[in-house]
């Protein structure tokens, strides 16, 4: 089994914004903040940090995201096929959770409803994007807030469309922004994130 992939160096220290999740009825939303396109998000996501106890055993864990709905007056977001792959720290063989995505509401990107399939369609999830961006190298990120369920407990994720990561400043950024959310969970989560084993 090969080692993990070095995280992508940097010089520089990254300025991330990230906004509180909605959960958060307290405390107001950004009026700059724009959720990214179907486009932009439709594709693979490695997860190169968490929060999630999940994650911890495993390697190699990503996201792809597909549109199975055409935007329309009635839809003008598309619902996403969402699946889930990754491995467990001592073994090879790929594992999936495959789920769909259905907007939280017509008119509100960037906040998502999973529903599993098959024996997992009694699960259900809240997520939403609390920031996300483009890179001047071509790196591109995103950073995801999971709600508690029955069976899990709130997290974050970073995602990197490259699976070797991210620049160490833009993780850097992003965990600095986290622990001075004025989210109590947020600031708390924080501390916990983990880099998510790749190679």
């Amino acid at each position: 089994m090969s080692t993990q992939q070095p995280a992508v160096p940097s010089t520089t220290k990254a300025q991330i914004s990230l906004r509180p999740p909605t959960t958060s009825a307290h405390l107001a939303q950004p009026r700059s903040f724009e959720p990214p396109s179907t486009a932009w998000l439709s594709g693979t996501w490695h997860v190169t940090d968490s929060t999630l106890p999940m994650w911890e055993s495993k390697r190699n864990v990503s996201f792809t995201y597909t549109p199975i709905s055409t935007p329309s007056s009635a839809e003008p977001i598309p619902r996403l096929d969402d699946l889930v792959s990754y491995q467990n720290l001592s073994s090879d063989k790929v594992k999936t959770i495959e789920g769909i995505d259905t907007p939280s509401s017509p008119s509100t990107s960037g906040q998502w409803e999973w529903r599993g399939k098959g024996w997992l369609k009694i699960a259900s999830s809240h997520w939403e994007i609390l920031g996300w961006g483009d890179l001047a190298d071509g790196h591109q990120w995103f950073v995801i807030y999971f709600a508690k369920t029955l069976f899990t407990p709130s997290g974050i994720d970073v995602l990197s469309r490259q699976k070797e990561g991210l620049p160490e400043g833009v993780v850097e950024g992003i965990k600095r922004d986290l622990g001075a959310s004025e989210d109590a969970g947020v600031k708390k989560l924080a501390g916990e994130m983990f880099e998510v084993v790749r190679n």
